[in-house]
């Protein structure tokens, strides 16, 4: 049905046909009666195409008819049917944009509403004829229509996201002037909070910012994934224009709508945008940078879906980038769009990045299945300066200050990956290839480096979350402390057999740091409680017994470490054997740690955790006798409830390795160490050796234990370890050694094949012929 509004034509009403006469009689003499409902209804059935009526009415200033003619368009368009409703639409819409283009703001409101019925109306057809880039131009507007042009804008979105015939509402120049305008009017949450008003306060009486909202939550829920770019684009732009980034309330706030609003599959393109967005601003201001990252991160918590996309990576390479900048910006002087200020405020705003930065790798990871996020560890792991072999990996302005920071944010970013973390599978989730460069952290100088590597290793092996429930202090009773504990897996077992002789020796070797705090040693207590709650057998308990024991022997024999430092060794050692005597439930060896504790209270409150951090130590007197614990009496009581006495009795030695020249330190451990394998290989029985085994004479027992600590080496070590460790020179020596060795034991142990004879082969004799599935290969061997 098409409608057209004539006025009266000629002299004599009457000729007139009937249409003209019923469009006529809806209007009443007087504007203000309204319109005249009962003619209304004879006109719906009889309306044609004229907008000349009501366009003389807008020139003449005669409002109030113009009010009447457009309710009767309302009421004519809710009558039309879909089938029909093109033939009336574009006198309509030629109507609404005479209205739009009047001076009168409440005659632009009157066709932004009637446009807006309109666009709620269903259209099974596409449309040829229609154009709505005037609309689109005409409702950006910022005057008392504003809720009317938001209206409108949401109308024309219904009408074209798809209709394939009309212009793509997607395209930059669309989307550059709706997304704006929507911003703009959103901005007024942003100004009611500043000022800490709810957003539906007296700022907002008319559900202004609930309707653009709305409107803004529509216009991206209808987006696909060839359309985010586009959405988003005017966003970024947006809030660089005006500088909405400092504040960061807003733009988080545009950002939430947004990913709460697109398809979830859809969620990882908002974060690149993003992420290059970031990567386009590394030389903006702290704040900038900050408020994106800030915004990254908001976003990283609401994408749910457990993937960030296909560039999981990408994502943590450009944080990292960021991080190193910031370090870079921070000791080099700034960078050339920080803004004006003193340099104290300048660091202090590159700090509050750096966290930023740092909250935001945790946020995202905590997105992340347990495999990618071991490959994210793997991957950090791999950006951190090695000591030794990166020295001063910061720019040329930063030096070795900047390595050093470099070192401290990105074992904070790995501590925040690690948060939460649980596995099965130890073995496959934390690799050699991320373990070995992570221990090589402990020895380092740097206190507070050594902390962080001792957290890591704590959130890596918690997966009970028992950590807060270890305290270092003595308990006569360790059930108050509910420990949530699990049968050891096989997994675990492999794991500890690969690993905890290394795990061992930095703990040992941790414990003699000079500079170590109460938070060290507290650390250390956790991780070693960890290990025997999470991943104990009998062999690990008996070698935690050990260590425990040698850590002992270190705070007695080290007199080189402060005093501090001798009896806070000493509180470890007592605190983690009584922990470890009641997890093993052996009644004589309880009551001999608790004896020796009591003796320390009465004469050595010192020795223990609850005395030594009480108060300055300035002397200590030489500890022993009834005051230490006993390792044969520990062997002897352990031994009878079927533990490895023989091990108990074998005191903890560390094995020393080339991490304490890549880490700048030679101990006596070390060159002990180093002595003894130089007299080894140029002693006179080596040579002795040789001799037998080209003679194919047997070795001697005490070869047999030196070939078996050359072949643990080569098994355990690592290749460069070994080269760096034993020179070119001595390399060749203990290669000529093991292959020696090697030839050896094969001579031992195989013989050579049986002939189809039933021979040796040698002309010696017959033999019985050995099938090949029963011949027995040393394990060296077999793969």
């Amino acid at each position: 049905m098409a409608i057209v509004f004539l006025s009266v034509c000629g002299c004599c009403g009457a000729l007139r046909p009937r249409y003209k006469r019923l469009v006529d009689n809806i209007f009443p003499e007087d504007p203000e009666d309204g319109l005249v409902k009962a003619n209304m209804e004879k006109l719906t059935f009889y309306a044609l195409s004229a907008p000349e009526k009501l366009s003389r009415d807008v020139a003449r200033h005669r409002y109030g008819y113009v009010c009447i003619a457009m309710e009767a368009l309302d009421q004519l368009l809710m009558a039309c049917h879909c089938q029909s409703i093109n033939l009336f639409v574009e006198s309509f819409l030629t109507m609404v944009r005479k209205l739009l283009e009047a001076d009168k703001p409440n005659l632009q409101i009157l066709g932004t509403n009637s446009f807006v019925k309109f666009a709620n109306i269903e259209e099974d057809t596409a449309s040829y004829h229609r154009s709505y880039d005037f609309f689109i131009s005409r409702f950006n507007i910022r005057t008392k229509i504003r809720m009317a042009g938001i209206r409108g804008l949401q109308g024309v979105v219904r009408k074209t996201v798809n209709d394939e015939l009309q212009a793509n509402i997607w395209d930059p120049q669309h989307m550059d002037k709706i997304v704006p305008s929507l911003l703009f009017n959103l901005q007024v949450w942003k100004k009611m909070e500043s000022s800490g008003s709810p957003v539906c306060a007296e700022g907002d009486k008319d559900g202004t910012v609930d309707l653009t909202e709305r409107c803004l939550r529509e216009l991206l829920g209808r987006a696909v994934y060839g359309n985010i770019k586009n959405a988003v684009k005017p966003v970024l732009m947006h809030l660089d224009n005006h500088s909405l980034w400092e504040g960061k309330s807003f733009a988080v706030r545009c950002f939430k709508i947004i990913m709460y609003s697109i398809q979830s599959q859809h969620s990882h393109l908002v974060i690149q945008q993003l992420l290059g967005h970031l990567d386009a601003n590394s030389k903006s201001s702290a704040t900038v940078r900050g408020g994106i990252v800030e915004v990254i991160s908001e976003a990283a918590v609401i994408e749910a879906s457990g993937s960030i996309g296909p560039t999981v990576l990408e994502v943590f390479n450009t944080l990292l980038k960021q991080l190193r900048l910031s370090v870079d910006y921070e000791l080099g002087g700034g960078c050339s769009g920080s803004g004006g200020g003193g340099g104290l405020l300048r660091v202090q705003e590159e700090r509050q990045l750096q966290e930023s930065v740092i909250r935001t790798v945790g946020s995202f990871a905590g997105t992340l299945p347990t495999y990618q996020r071991s490959e994210v560890m793997l991957f950090i792991m791999g950006k951190i300066p090695v000591p030794g072999m990166y020295p001063t990996l910061g720019s040329s302005n930063s030096g070795f200050e900047g390595s050093r920071m470099i070192q401290i944010m990105l074992l904070k970013s790995l501590l925040q990956v690690t948060v939460g973390f649980q596995t099965t599978n130890m073995l496959t989730a934390l690799p050699s290839s991320f373990l070995d460069p992570l221990l090589s952290f402990t020895l380092m100088e740097d206190a507070e480096i050594r902390l962080l590597v001792l957290e890591i290793l704590i959130s890596l092996i918690d997966r009970h979350e028992n950590q807060l429930k270890f305290s270092l202090r003595v308990l006569t009773d360790i059930s108050v402390l509910k420990l949530k504990m699990d049968k050891c897996s096989r997994q675990d077992n492999l794991f500890m057999k690969k690993h905890s002789q290394r795990l061992y020796r930095h703990v040992y070797l941790a414990c003699r740091e000079e500079n170590s705090e109460q938070q060290h040693f507290q650390s250390l207590f956790t991780l070693l409680g960890l290990i025997c709650v999470e991943l104990a057998n009998e062999e690990v308990v008996v070698d935690l017994i050990r260590l425990a024991l040698a850590l002992q022997d270190l705070a007695v024999t080290e007199e080189a470490l402060p005093v501090f430092n001798r009896c806070a060794v000493h509180a470890l050692s007592a605190a983690y054997l009584n922990l470890i005597s009641q997890l093993t439930t052996v009644p004589t060896f309880c009551q001999h740690v608790h004896e020796v504790i009591e003796l320390r209270q009465k004469e050595f409150p010192f020795l223990l955790p609850e005395g030594v951090f009480a108060e300055k130590l300035e002397k200590v007197e030489k500890v022993e006798g009834e005051f230490l614990f006993s390792q044969s009496k520990i062997a002897e009581t352990l031994g009878g409830s079927g533990y490895n006495s023989d091990r108990l009795v074998t005191p903890y030695i560390p094995q020393i390795t080339e991490e304490d020249r890549l880490s700048k330190r030679k101990s006596i451990v070390d060159t002990i160490s180093l002595q003894l394998d130089v007299e080894s290989r140029l002693s006179p029985e080596k040579e002795q050796v040789r001799n037998c085994v080209s003679d194919g004479v047997c070795v001697e027992e005490q070869e047999r234990e030196r070939r078996r600590l050359v072949v643990e080496r080569f098994q355990t070590a690592p290749f460069e370890e070994i080269a760096a460790h034993c020179g070119a020179r001595g390399m060749h020596n203990l290669f000529l050694s093991f292959s020696l060795s090697l030839s050896l034991s094969l001579s031992l142990t195989l013989r050579p094949p049986p002939s189809p004879s039933g021979s040796i082969g040698n002309g010696s004799g017959p033999s019985r012929s050995v099938p090949v599935y029963d011949m027995k290969f040393p394990d060296l061997c077999v793969y």
